[in-house]
């Protein structure tokens, strides 16, 4: 076993540890499992919501995008800062609603609100569908680092087993309370590794950022702009705008246990002032995937060319300490994700009787999903590439529902709220599945336009929507308790 690889082993288990340390005590119930009794404060969710925003895509995507689009990728910047500026005055509505209502996933929102518990499974089973092949991606993702670091294959599939197990087994022992601890190491070992990582490889191969620069701009200068082609200024600005959506109405369903874990609201709305600040350190990897331009050959796989520059420009201790916290990038929102779908299917979809027995239907959930994901990544890690594509934009159907009712009055009535969401989600798959493109525009925008659109007809047909009652709160507020 060489350094790099005992070293990304060893941290891979610290951070096992450092989740299974993370429980206070036993969890009587499934609300207490995924919200932690709903007491987090500013530098818990802090942690928790970064770590669910910044995955191996930090890591690896982005500055193979860099390498194969040029400025195309910093589309990643701006989105974050956008949807946090709609999510200072959304969030803590939502989480009020949540502790008003004793919401605990996503569908519960979309239940309570619209009345429809049809609705709620709906929402439920896009959550778990389009959000399995995201955690296959980290998985797959924590893989491929280790891979990419020792060069040897078999390295990266005994790294997939061995942080899966692990991630599972914190998550079933601690819940929410495991993620938040390993949150805190995970951003730490992030931003140390990227800094790292920018300081050292630049200047190993050209000397310097400004050198960097300075040579793209005599060797390909195009790179630094937006240009035509399939990365072009449609595809910039419908991209950025999709994100943002997609992240400012929280449609992603394992964005919700961290939000409605916050003590009160004020924390949720202070949070979203200052996180916007983590963008700076997207940044930093469009650099890397600029070097890469300099020096490895047009045909290098996009998504190792970050940890192919560090691993020629680094010792293999510090190779190993990137993997690691690549591999941490990996882990928290895989963590995140499986409590995701698991509280999907024992609160919304199966929801049987009983306290403890919802909390086995959910301990098996995450094993089974897991479980899923691993097989797949090492078995067939491209069956779900496709699906993939959708989760993003598939899950952004699901913002003009939310918008529709998170106010006083609800806007949009059951039926055409599902029409319209069914529609954009057929629209993004005709899109991604027969390769149409409109303009370069993104399919999550082509899908909302048309989602809006029938929504609103429809709304129109039916007449007036009924305003919010009582009898479906009181119902979800009873199946919480139990």
């Amino acid at each position: 076993m060489n350094v790099t690889l005992a070293v990304s082993l060893a941290g891979m288990v610290v951070i096992g540890v450092l989740g299974f340390l993370g429980r206070r005590g036993r969890s009587a119930n499934l609300a207490e499992w995924t919200v932690g009794r709903r007491s987090f404060g500013t530098f818990t969710m802090w942690f928790l919501q970064a770590g669910e925003s910044f995955t191996t895509f930090t890591f690896l995507a982005v500055a193979g995008l860099a390498f194969t689009g040029g400025a195309s990728a910093t589309y990643a910047i701006p989105y974050i800062p956008l949807a946090y500026l709609g999510l200072y005055f959304l969030g803590p509505k939502v989480w009020r609603l949540g502790k008003e209502h004793h919401y605990l996933t996503q569908a519960d929102f979309f239940q309570e609100r619209y009345g429809s518990p049809l609705l709620g499974r709906v929402v439920a089973v896009m959550g778990v569908v389009f959000l399995l092949p995201y955690l296959q991606l980290q998985i797959t993702g924590l893989g491929l680092i280790v891979k990419l670091v020792t060069g040897d294959a078999a390295s990266g599939v005994l790294s997939m087993v061995l942080a899966t197990v692990l991630t599972v087994a914190f998550v079933l022992w601690s819940g929410i309370r495991g993620v938040a601890s390993t949150a805190y190491l995970k951003d730490a070992l992030m931003i140390l590794a990227i800094f790292l990582v920018i300081a050292v490889v630049p200047v190993h191969f050209a000397g310097g950022v400004s050198a960097v620069f300075r040579r793209l701009q005599q060797t390909d200068p195009q790179s630094l702009f937006v240009h035509t082609g399939h990365y072009d200024h449609t595809w910039w600005l419908t991209s950025i705008l999709i994100s943002a959506i997609g992240s400012m109405f929280l449609t992603l369903p394992h964005l919700w246990p961290p939000l409605l874990s916050a003590r009160d609201g004020g924390v949720v709305r202070r949070n979203n002032i200052f996180l916007p600040l983590y963008q700076l350190a997207i940044m930093l990897p469009i650099i890397i995937g600029y070097t890469g331009l300099l020096v490895l050959p047009r045909g290098t796989e996009d998504n190792a060319v970050l940890l192919t520059l560090t691993a020629r420009a680094l010792p293999d201790w510090a190779v190993g300490f990137v993997a690691v916290a690549a591999a941490a990038s990996a882990m928290v929102p895989a963590a995140v994700m499986c409590m995701g779908m698991s509280t999907l299917v024992a609160h919304n979809l199966v929801r049987p009787k009983g306290p403890r027995t919802q909390l086995w239907v959910n301990h098996g959930t995450v094993i089974a999903a897991a479980g899923l994901a691993l097989v797949l990544g090492i078995v067939r890690p491209d069956l779900l590439a496709n699906l993939l594509l959708l989760t993003f934009s598939g899950l952004a159907q699901l913002a003009p529902g939310l918008a529709a009712v998170v106010g006083r009055r609800r806007l949009l009535s059951t039926g055409p709220a599902l029409l319209g969401m069914l529609a954009g989600v057929a629209v993004v798959a005709w899109m991604t599945f027969f390769d149409v493109s409109i303009a370069h525009i993104n399919a999550g925008i082509v899908g909302l336009v048309v989602n809006i659109a029938l929504a609103a007809l429809a709304q129109l047909l039916v007449g007036k929507p009924r305003q919010f009652g009582s009898s479906t709160t009181r119902a979800l507020a009873a199946e919480t308790a139990d």
